[in-house]
């Protein structure tokens, strides 16, 4: 059931950053999700509270420090209900592009000249970069998979020849930060497992709006960062318990060597994993059953951004020289995010999302660490694009305010 018009304004009063207002008076509309979603109100007072309550580290003799080694505890139970997997295959760092650089330097000790790794073009950076690093180191091989230009989705057919008996890891998005496209995350997991590759899955975006799962894909890594999905800062990545313990973690001697706390090098932001599971209690809605309340958020949440997708969409389409790139129709909103990458005539995407701002309309511009998609379409050199991403908070006048002003632009 999508969130009611009459609900809408009791969810954005929980987000105090959506209140905000510029110099006309009209409040910002943060139609820029993807770099980093609000925080509601739980969230602010779960971290305000952990640090008001005194700071500890771990596994001391007096109250305070007992309280850290709980919330650890509770953080990794309420990550493992936002990933589908369990307690101790979540790893917690500074942020996802961390995790996985920290977890491919220890995959690349598997590697041998004449293995293969699989990456897309499609992918955020942080999901190409390390693998692409680890493989480097060990000689291995990089193969690519393309995307299809037309709707900017990833060829499977260009996967399919890319992965052969020697591919070791295939790495993919779950969805695109850049153009919104959702891959087809079960086929990608089975074209890899029927040479034995593992899986590492990007879903950072996707965990805006819909909820990952590990051990439903048959995934191996499933990565997040908790600012993406109403939290804070941080990094929480899902890691298949026999990779944790078959793999070896670059770490201090005197750091305990049991997983998945082995993996989580240095002092964690404990107010962060506060805020993190304020941030998933807040998508399970107070459920008995949180990975269950979880899965209803989510569903609930796609119900009313599927209306927000297809008005942007059915907008767009009216407003002369605006180009957007990706998936366009909007009988196709189920394959795609409400983030859209659009050019608007010969401007420049740089001056696009400053005339944007200046109507108080807050956007990103260039290439939001997909660098490859960007280059693949030809449009890195020249900016890259504007990306407006709407989720659950937003509302269908912002949507129109949005398309009003970029019909202005024109």
């Amino acid at each position: 059931m999508a969130i009611a018009a009459t609900d809408i304004e009791a969810v954005r009063a929980r987000f105090p950053a959506l209140a905000r207002t510029g110099p006309d008076g009209r409040p910002f509309v943060w139609a820029d999700a993807p770099g980093g979603s609000q925080a509601p109100d739980v969230v602010i007072d779960a971290v305000a509270g952990r640090m008001r309550e005194g700071a500890s580290n771990t596994h001391g003799a007096f109250a305070a420090s007992r309280e850290i080694d709980a919330l650890i505890d509770a953080a990794h139970a309420a990550g493992a209900d936002l990933l589908g997997c369990d307690a101790d295959e979540v790893v917690f760092g500074q942020n996802a592009t961390s995790v996985l650089l920290h977890l491919s330097r220890s995959f690349g000790r598997t590697l041998e000249p004449g293995d293969e790794i699989v990456v897309t073009r499609l992918d955020h950076d942080a999901n190409i970069r390390p693998w692409v690093l680890a493989a480097r180191d060990a000689g291995a091989t990089v193969r690519w998979a393309d995307v299809r230009e037309d709707d900017v989705t990833l060829d499977l057919d260009s996967l399919a020849d890319a992965i052969t008996p020697r591919t070791k890891l295939v790495a993919c998005t779950a969805a695109s930060n850049a153009v919104g496209s959702m891959p087809p995350v079960a086929e990608v997991v089975r074209l890899a497992k029927a040479v034995g590759a593992l899986v590492a899955i990007d879903a950072v975006h996707l965990a805006q709006h819909h909820a990952p799962d590990l051990h439903g894909w048959g995934a191996d890594v499933v990565a997040t960062s908790p600012y993406k999905f109403f939290g804070p800062h941080q990094g929480m990545v899902g890691v298949r318990r026999e990779l944790l313990a078959s793999w070896h973690p670059y770490k201090l001697d005197a750091a305990e060597d049991v997983d998945p706390f082995r993996w989580e090098s240095g002092t964690q932001s404990h107010e962060a994993m506060a805020g993190t599971i304020a941030a998933i209690g807040y998508i399970a809605d107070g459920a008995a059953e949180r990975r269950e309340g979880v899965l209803a958020g989510f569903a609930r949440f796609h119900a009313h951004e599927r209306l927000l997708a297809t008005r942007f969409l059915e907008g767009a389409a009216t407003i002369p020289g605006l180009r957007l790139i990706g998936i366009a129709d909007p009988a196709r909103v189920d394959e795609r995010t409400p983030t859209f990458a659009v050019r608007l005539g010969e401007q420049h995407p740089l001056d696009t999302a400053a005339a944007l701002a200046d109507r108080g309309i807050f956007v990103w511009d260039g290439h939001y660490y997909a660098i490859e998609v960007f280059e693949r379409l030809g449009l890195l050199a020249t900016g890259g694009a504007v990306r407006i991403g709407f989720c659950h908070y937003h509302t269908v006048d912002e949507v129109d305010r949005v398309l009003g002003a970029l019909t202005d632009l024109v």
